[in-house]
């Protein structure tokens, strides 16, 4: 069993360079997953990571025939 990082709402909106209300707002939504510990929650670093690398957007290419008829 792998042990995974709890992670504070603060310190998820400094990994995600936010401030604190946004994770916030993903908790309301629930749209990450999260961990109530008593009256504190937590948001298990895998969660956080699996958020990040499901809204990346990977840049398109552009071919080299789109590029000359373009000028």
């Amino acid at each position: 069993m792998t042990t995974d990082r709890l992670l504070t709402v603060q310190e998820v909106a400094e990994r995600l360079g936010t401030g604190v209300r946004f994770p916030r707002r993903l908790i309301e939504e629930r749209r990450i997953t999260f961990v109530k510990v008593g009256r504190h929650v937590r948001i298990p670093e895998s969660a956080v990571n699996g958020f990040v690398a499901a809204h990346t957007v990977q840049p398109i290419s552009l071919r080299s025939v789109a590029l000359r008829g373009a000028a």
